[in-house]
Parts: C-alpha cells; sequence; structure tokens
C-alpha cells in the first residue's frame, strides 16, 4: 500500500529545525503502519515502542525528564544505540501515556535532536484534558482514510492517476467507465486501510461490509472506555443521527434530528468528543463568502460527515447491487454519498489543511456545497451526483458574487464554461487545484 503522507514525512525527516512529530487520525485509519514503513524506508533502524502493549515502558517517564536518563532506558529495551540520522524513535499509542506526550516537549528543547514520531487516538481530547500537552514543541501531521487516488495506486490503477495529472483528456474519456466503475467501488469500500486490504485479497464485498461493521462497533466500545459516563449515551445517540441528517436534502445538522427537543447546549460536548477523536468532519456555513472565510462562519450553522464513505455506506445498509447498477449509487440517500465524498477527498488530499466551508443565502433556498479558500481566492464547489448539470444555486452565486474560479464536480466530462465555472468530474476532484489553474 503507498500513502502520500509518505512524502510529508520525508519532507519533515530532511528539516534542520525540525520537532517531534505526532500524527492524529481516527481508530484504524492506518497510523502504526504509516509510521513504521516510514522507518522501514528511510531509516537504518527504527526503535519502535508501544505504550498500551507494554505498561512497563510508562515507568521510564515516571521519574523525571532528563532525556539522557530516558534514551539510554529506550536504548536498552531496543537493543541498540541511537543514531541521530539514521534512528527513527516511534512512540504508538502514545495517549496511553500523558507523560511521555509531555517528554515530546524536552525532546524539542534538548541539544541533541532525536527524530520522534508519536502516534495515538484521541489525542485532540488528550491536548484539551492534559496541562502538560508540549504546545508549541510539537508538529502534527493528520491523517485520514485512503483518498480516492491512494485506492487506486492499491489496486493497481496508478496509471489512470497519470491520465488526469497529465490532463489527457481525451484518453480519460476512453476510460471512463473503467473510472466510474473503480469509483462505485470506492463508496462502497471506503478508504480504511484493512478494509482495503483484504478486498484487494479476497475481492468480497461481503467481507467488506463484516469488517466495516467490527470497525464501527470498536468505535462505539471507544465511546464506553474512554467517555464520561455522562455522556456517552449523546455521542452514541450523536453519532447514529449524522446519516439520516445526511440522507436528507437540506443537510445542515439540527439536534431534533438526534430526538425531540434537543438542545445545542446538551450535545455540544458529544460534538466535540466526536470531532476530536477524528470520527466526524464538521463543515461550518459562511455568512458572506469573503477572505478570510474564518471570518464569516455561522457557528450555529454547520454540516457533519463521517470518517470514512465506506463506513457510511455500511452505516446506511447499502445493498451490495448499487455496484453493479450504472451510475444509483452516487445518487443514493439524496446524493449523501457523493456529498460525503467530496468532502472527504478534499479532506484527505490536502491533510486537513484547507479551511472548508459551505454557504447559504438568507432564506436557505440556495445553497453551495463546499467553499474553499485556495492560494487567496474563493472557490465555490458544487456537487452533483450524476450528470446532470443544472446549478441554480452556484449560477446565482456566480452572478452576485463573481468568484474568480468556480467548480461542478459530476460524472460529467472536463469542461471549462463561460465565467471561468470548471466542469470536474468526481473521480478527478482530488486534483481540482491542477485542474483549474
Amino acid at each position: 500500500m503507498e500513502r502520500d503522507t509518505i512524502e510529508k514525512l520525508k519532507q519533515w525527516k530532511d528539516d534542520t529545525n525540525k520537532q517531534p512529530l505526532i500524527i492524529q487520525g481516527a481508530r484504524q485509519v492506518g497510523k502504526t503502519w504509516l509510521m513504521q514503513e516510514f522507518g522501514k524506508r528511510h531509516y537504518q533502524k527504527t526503535a519502535y515502542f508501544n505504550f498500551d502493549s507494554d505498561k512497563n515502558l510508562k515507568e521510564i517517564f515516571n521519574e523525571d525528564f532528563n532525556i539522557k536518563r530516558i534514551v539510554r532506558a529506550l536504548e536498552i529495551i531496543a537493543g541498540f544505540k541511537f543514531s541521530l540520522e539514521n534512528t527513527l524513535i516511534i512512540f504508538d499509542e502514545i495517549q496511553e501515556c500523558p507523560r511521555a506526550l509531555t517528554s515530546l516537549k524536552y525532546f524539542c528543547e534538548n541539544e541533541i535532536k532525536y527524530h520522534i514520531v508519536a502516534g495515538g487516538s484521541l489525542l485532540g481530547l488528550i491536548h484539551l484534558e492534559n496541562s502538560g500537552f508540549p504546545v508549541g514543541k510539537v508538529s502534527f501531521l493528520n491523517l485520514y482514510p485512503l483518498n480516492f487516488f491512494e485506492f487506486l495506486k492499491a489496486t493497481n490503477n496508478t496509471d489512470l492517476i497519470n491520465l488526469i495529472k497529465e490532463k489527457d483528456f481525451n484518453l480519460i474519456k476512453i476510460f471512463k467507465n473503467k473510472y466510474e466503475s473503480l469509483l462505485k467501488n470506492y463508496f462502497f469500500i471506503g478508504g480504511m486501510p484493512e478494509v482495503v486490504n483484504d478486498f484487494i485479497e479476497h475481492e468480497d464485498y461481503n467481507r467488506v461490509r463484516e469488517i466495516q461493521n467490527n470497525i464501527l462497533s470498536s468505535y462505539e466500545k471507544d465511546f464506553s472506555k474512554h467517555i464520561p459516563s455522562n455522556i456517552v449515551e449523546k455521542v452514541r445517540m450523536l453519532w447514529r443521527a449524522i446519516p439520516s441528517v445526511l440522507s436528507k436534502k437540506n443537510k445542515k445538522f439540527i439536534y431534533s434530528a438526534i430526538k425531540e427537543g434537543a438542545r445545542a447546549k446538551e450535545y455540544e460536548l458529544a460534538l466535540h468528543w466526536l470531532k476530536d477523536a477524528g470520527l466526524i468532519y464538521q463543515i461550518h456555513s459562511v455568512k458572506t463568502p469573503i477572505l478570510p472565510l474564518i471570518a464569516y462562519q455561522n457557528l450555529n450553522a454547520f454540516k457533519l460527515f463521517i470518517v470514512d464513505i465506506g463506513l457510511l455506506s455500511a452505516i446506511t445498509n447499502l445493498d451490495t447491487r448499487v455496484i453493479l447498477e450504472k451510475t444509483t449509487i452516487f445518487d443514493e440517500f439524496k446524493g449523501a454519498l457523493t456529498e460525503q465524498f467530496v468532502c472527504q477527498e478534499l479532506k484527505s488530499t490536502f491533510s486537513g489543511e484547507m479551511p472548508i466551508y459551505y454557504w447559504t443565502n438568507e432564506t436557505s433556498r440556495a445553497e453551495i456545497d463546499f467553499i474553499l479558500q485556495v492560494s487567496n481566492i474563493i472557490v465555490p464547489v458544487e456537487v452533483k451526483a450524476t450528470t446532470n448539470l443544472k446549478a441554480k444555486s452556484l449560477n446565482n452565486f456566480i452572478d452576485k458574487f463573481k468568484p474568480e474560479k468556480s467548480i461542478r464536480t459530476s460524472l460529467a466530462d472536463y469542461k471549462i464554461n463561460e465565467n471561468n465555472l470548471f466542469d470536474i468530474p468526481l473521480y478527478a476532484v482530488s486534483e481540482f487545484s491542477n485542474l483549474i489553474k
């Protein structure tokens, strides 16, 4: 399997002013594999420490934060002496040892700069709760499920990626059916590494669904394990309500979808927990689409998407037969899967660094699915599930705000229309920044 994030890790390795790096992401998105694979490819030796499986590790950090003492103890456990340039030190499941997390501050300030990568789940929560969190002394990297291009690489379809990157639209049209077939598979399978690997080996959609349901079950077990008992049920109810809201035409999240009479204040902590655990993406609306977007966001109006499109298809019990039908899957649940896909592609492709919002007018009758801030320009993105390109809201938006560039993504072929409106196929959406140049 090939992850694009490896390139970002190489950049971190080559940075002479590097800080310890924390890889954040939901459970089972492949953090452990990524760290170990990076060590295997780019270092002579890797010292791997797992704070969940080796409880004795915690004792090393209980005494003090003397880095010489800590490193000596770690070298004894690893069985070799660490080389500054050629050893990668991995702290996995670091959330299980808050003092190890705090020690990263002292590793950063130490004269000897070791190459340290740490990973773990629920680090967003620990950041909020732990006063010893090494603020300003660590770098962060977000890891998401495999995006569609990574899925194409994993299934030996790299040539299809190259056609898009090279903008060879004549050949892209010839292979359009293949792109759509693979995209339908991705809508069903998603990007969780365990699911993708199993499908590559067995090509069994029933096994895919079984593994996805096991992942969903493990997430719900985490609710009981890590959340204060007084909000566990609220987290569970909010999590289960998201698919039903996405299946509506208006995908703005409303608390009454959880239960009648539910109020935002009651579920505020539950929402933050799911977001900080990396299980949901919260996309706020903007009142006015001008720079900087964050200054015009409406904190009370937002849409929620979950971490992976395959898990969403599992939650909604999407029938495997839709994969065999021409374009049904793209229009399922009023286009919920398609909008989830675009959101997930944008998050993954840009490692969560690109601000993503959406826009509605004063009456909420017109909506732009996503509003992006790209190279200091505002780019509206209209999501279409099939080849129907009617876009009244987008046309109104263009007339009113005159954006330099706009995107309409669907199953239609690539095309540049008047007013710099770019039609970009769904299977090429992660390459949009190159395609709108």
